[in-house]
């Protein structure tokens, strides 16, 4: 009987054991990008645009998932090419990878988190390396926090991070100011074919 007891309780434990990451392992779907990248997102996450040079995933609530890169209140990141990285750079220079800050404008853009607010300075640490992106392949990676601020100049507390992989050799830079929770992990886990 104490046999048969034990058994019991280490198939139990097992069972509890491995349900934990069966019940968070959720359907993903194939996002195929240029140069044989392929990311598996969730499947609530909706892509829109396509082609090799702009791709929106939103993640949550967005009113017009289909604007442009400066639309703020829309949940989610941007995956651009080519084209989109000649004219990354404030100004509309070439995007710097060793200085990060994908920011395709001359004026000032309005706040991602709160469209009433305007986009102010970087504040605290600018955290910057290299990232694997699939195996093989490492991305420059930025990440750093600015301040939004009123129209007539004044900081808030309203504050948002963006993070940036860059591969230069595939021309794909992802771009992500909601810091989103599942995307690191993501492009960690790619695929190259």
């Amino acid at each position: 009987m104490l046999k048969r007891s034990l058994t019991v309780t280490a198939v139990a434990a097992s069972v509890l054991l491995l349900a934990p990451a069966v019940a968070t392992a959720a359907p993903a779907q194939p996002l195929k990008l240029r140069g044989g990248l392929t990311l598996y997102v969730p499947i609530k996450w909706r892509v829109y645009g396509g082609g090799t040079d702009s791709v929106h995933v939103v993640t949550g609530r967005c009113a017009h998932p289909k604007a442009a890169f400066f639309t703020p209140d829309c949940k989610g990141f941007w995956i651009f090419g080519p084209e989109h990285i000649k004219r990354g750079a404030e100004g509309f220079g070439p995007y710097n990878a060793q200085r990060g800050g994908y920011y395709p404008a001359s004026d000032v853009q309005r706040c991602p988190v709160d469209g009433k607010l305007l986009r102010g300075e970087r504040i605290g640490r600018h955290t910057k390396g290299l990232r694997q992106v699939g195996p093989g392949h490492r991305a420059y990676y930025h990440e750093f926090r600015t301040r939004c601020r009123t129209h007539s100049g004044k900081v808030t507390r309203t504050s948002f991070t963006t993070r940036e992989w860059y591969l230069p050799t595939s021309k794909v830079l992802v771009v992500d100011e909601w810091k989103t929770p599942g995307l690191s992990g993501a492009l960690r886990h790619a695929d190259w074919r």
